[in-house]
C-alpha cells in the first residue's frame, strides 16, 4: 500500500459552529461547503467536518467517545518567527490558545491552539523538515 493520505475527517458535534471556526477564525476558504458536510482542501489532501452521529453510522460504531482525542493535527512553519506571529495572530481572533510557542528538548519549536471542539493543532518549526515551495513536506535530498 501506499504511505499517504487523502482525508482527515473530524466527527464534530456542531457543524456550524465548526464550520464558522474553520472560515472565519483560521480563514480558509471551503472547496465544497454543503448543509451537511464541509470540505476544506489543504497542500496534498482534504479536512472534512462531517457531524459526529453521521460519521460513527457510517462507520458502524458508537459516538460515545469523550475526553481527549489522542491526536493532534500539525501545521509546519519555516521559522520560529512565522509560529509566534500565526499564534498571535490566531489567539488575537479569538482562537483558543493552549500552549504559547516554546523550543521544545529535541530542537523544534511549537506551541498549541484549539478549534471549538478541541481538536489540537500544533504550529510548529521542525528544523529537521525541509519544506517544498508550497509548503508540503519534501522528499529527502
Amino acid at each position: 500500500m501506499e504511505q499517504r493520505v487523502n482525508f482527515i475527517t473530524l466527527g464534530v458535534e456542531d457543524l456550524a459552529l465548526m464550520r464558522a471556526f474553520y472560515k472565519e477564525k483560521l480563514r480558509w476558504t471551503p472547496m465544497q461547503d454543503q448543509e451537511s458536510i464541509v470540505f476544506f482542501r489543504l497542500n496534498g489532501l482534504v479536512l472534512a467536518l462531517y457531524p459526529k452521529k453521521e460519521l460513527a453510522d457510517d462507520i458502524g460504531i458508537s459516538q460515545d467517545g469523550a475526553g481527549f482525542k489522542n491526536f493532534s493535527l500539525s501545521i509546519n512553519f519555516r521559522t520560529e518567527a512565522e509560529v509566534d506571529e500565526m499564534y498571535k495572530e490566531l489567539v488575537g481572533r479569538g482562537v483558543t490558545g493552549v500552549r504559547a510557542p516554546e523550543k521544545v528538548f529535541w530542537g523544534g519549536y511549537r506551541g498549541y491552539v484549539a478549534d471549538p471542539e478541541q481538536n489540537y493543532w500544533e504550529l510548529a518549526f521542525n528544523p529537521f523538515l525541509a519544506l517544498d515551495p508550497d509548503g508540503n513536506v519534501a522528499s529527502p535530498a
